[in-house]
């Protein structure tokens, strides 16, 4: 009986360790080089930043199409790579504050937020409250009150709408900040936005002014506004709305064994376009995580010629819209998934994987994981295990904290498939200073932790796709918590 035992034994584990070696095998097709030459490509000059709706996002949603239809993959959406769907392009005509003659002008003066409905010219009443005001009754009233820093403002907001506030204006007490905010956001806040939803009238009105402005619509110095005191003020906002087009692209690999389970492997391949004359090229941003989509996917593909192809069937999901509000992997989700959420058995999303980070600046061998533990006690569990037999990176978990100011967890594309307790892991390799910037470009990729990092990615979705059992969902929560 011993005897058996052991060549029972035997070959269960040689069994193990032939599953291992295949799996290493076409982990190693994952290459720096490959990594590189897709992202030269897809960050170059010539796909003009990749806005969404734009010419430059619909070339890459070509170039990704194209890559998918060399795998051999299904194009699953009625014998389509793209996903089709309609936004709502919303530019800004004109926004001020008016007094006789004299007006500000927004995102020069002060800086206005709202996806409400717009009137043109209205006389509005400002009312200064104080701290122990915020239960009152404000109803068609713009509340006015002073802040130390800008964190905090959407939420007070919020609670100062339920208190029946038409609009919000706050007073950022710091110049230094507010010239910042100015500087930096304005940009991004003046440019047209993209939304599914038509304009709601119930939605904030959010108004950024500085001492000097909030003295000149009170005529008096702000210091010396008090609880109570009111101003009328004409306030004009216009936005001119239009339909525009965009697509996810999708390549699906179907499954040999339980082709009904589907794990979706994502990144979102959209980034901010062009910007006062300057091309954002996004290399990191997300470039880097949709390169290694394509990497993946191809490793995937050559398994699968072989004969080694997953069990469960794998979507390869890059995502357009993301940096205008998670919105194709919220279209997928929410309107059209291609596949049930009900046999969706995780979701491994890949954002910014290229660069290494301040913190990790003497060892950049690690990647930070967000949410591996949010749903599924199991899918943490098999992560650490892959990273341990694999590739060694350090996981880093600061940002997973529930207390995280930065709530990373809630900011990418894997929240979508979160929210409907689909279990998921955030890749990310932190932020750096040419996020959003011209400058987050190809050279600044370090291209062979990138390949370490996609390798811990294969080798996580082939874990998934393989084993025996689909991963269990053991941590939802009662009430699901809603993202920013």
């Amino acid at each position: 009986m011993r005897k058996i035992t052991y060549v029972i034994g035997l070959l269960v584990a040689f069994g193990l360790l032939a599953q291992d070696k295949t799996a290493m095998k076409y982990a190693k097709t994952i290459t720096a080089e490959d990594l590189k030459a897709h992202l030269s490509v897809l960050a170059s000059d010539e796909y003009e930043g990749r806005e969404t709706g734009k010419k430059g996002q619909k070339m890459a949603a070509e170039y990704i199409a194209k890559h998918f239809e060399s795998l051999g993959f299904e194009a699953p959406v009625d014998g389509s790579y793209f996903q089709k769907f309609d936004l709502t392009e919303s530019a800004i005509g004109s926004v001020y504050f008016r007094k006789g003659d004299e007006k500000k002008v927004g995102f020069e003066d002060f800086v206005y937020y709202s996806s409400a409905e717009t009137s043109g010219e209205e006389y509005i009443k400002a009312m200064m409250i104080g701290e122990e005001s915020e239960d009152a009754d404000y109803t068609g009233k713009y509340v006015v009150f002073v802040a130390e820093a800008l964190g905090g403002l959407q939420e007070k907001a919020g609670k100062l709408k339920e208190a029946g506030a038409e609009g919000v204006i706050v007073i950022l007490k710091n110049d230094q900040e507010f010239n910042a905010f100015i500087t930096n956001y304005s940009p991004y806040l003046k440019r047209p936005s993209l939304r599914m939803e038509k304009r709601d009238n119930d939605a904030n009105k959010l108004i950024l002014v500085n001492g000097s402005m909030a003295s000149w619509m009170y005529d008096k110095d702000f210091e010396s506004i008090a609880a109570g005191d009111e101003v009328e003020i004409i306030f004009n906002a216009d936005y001119l709305d239009k339909p525009i087009g965009t697509e996810n692209v999708l390549g699906f690999l179907k499954g040999t064994e339980k082709p009904d389970e589907v794990l979706v492997i994502t990144s979102h391949y959209d980034h901010v376009g062009i910007i006062n004359g300057e091309i954002h090229n996004g290399a990191d941003d997300d470039g880097s995580g949709t390169v290694t989509v394509l990497e993946i996917a191809q490793a995937f593909s050559e398994a699968a010629a072989k004969k080694k192809g997953p069990k469960r069937s794998i979507l390869f999901m890059t995502v357009t819209g993301e940096e205008k509000g998670l919105l194709g992997s919220k279209y997928y989700t929410d309107t059209d998934p291609i596949f049930p959420l009900e046999n969706t058995v995780a979701n491994l999303n890949i954002d910014m994987v290229g660069r290494v980070d301040d913190a990790h600046a003497e060892n950049s061998d690690y990647v930070y994981l967000i949410g591996s533990d949010k749903l599924s006690t199991e899918l943490h569990e098999l992560s650490e295990k892959m990273n341990k037999t694999y590739t060694n990176l350090e996981l880093d978990y600061t940002y997973n904290d529930e207390n995280d100011p930065n709530r990373f967890y809630y900011r990418s594309d894997h929240y979508n498939f979160a929210k409907n307790n689909v279990p998921i892991i955030f890749y990310f390799n932190g932020t750096h200073p040419d996020y959003h910037k011209p400058t987050d470009t190809v050279e600044k990729i370090d291209f062979e932790t990138m390949e370490k990092r996609a390798r811990l990615v294969f080798h996580t979705g082939w874990e998934i796709a393989n084993r025996a059992d689909r991963i269990k969902v053991d941590q939802i929560k009662e009430e699901k918590v809603s993202g920013d």
